[in-house]
């Protein structure tokens, strides 16, 4: 199991023993639990993700520390935009859309003035920071 794995099931593990809250240098950031299945292994996935409200919306992107490569999980949601969010203690079903511009810009400044550390994610990379807009399917 890698570090960073073994990170996020720390960060899983504690977000469900607490209601969705976590401490350290997650404590004042909103998180969720975004549910996939991977593209290759269909294996299902966890992954934790900072998100924002817009309006009746949950949005979160996907700057995978500033690498210039895509998260895992945002190719699983092209391929399977059909996903599991755990908020608090509920599980939602959602739909996962892409945001295209010029809505794209507008989330992600939203995210960065929620978290300030995604702008250098942004200026850490060539690539274009995809946001990705979770609505239900109720």
């Amino acid at each position: 199991m890698s570090s960073r794995t073994e990170r996020n099931q720390a960060v899983i593990d504690e977000f469900r023993a607490n209601g969705g809250k976590v401490g350290g240098g997650f404590a004042d950031t909103p998180l969720l639990l975004l549910h996939t299945r991977g593209t290759k292994s269909s294996e299902p996935r966890i992954h934790p993700l900072a998100y924002i409200a817009d309006d009746d919306r949950v949005v979160v992107s996907a700057p995978n520390g500033g690498r210039d490569q895509h998260p895992a999980w945002f190719y699983s949601v092209l391929a399977d935009p059909q996903v599991t969010v755990e908020i608090g203690s509920a599980q939602l079903q959602m739909r996962a859309v892409i945001a295209e511009e010029p809505e794209r810009t507008r989330l992600y400044a939203k995210m960065v003035e929620r978290n300030p550390g995604f702008a250098e994610f942004e200026r850490s990379t060539s690539r274009r920071i995809p946001v990705v807009i979770l609505m239900r399917e109720d």
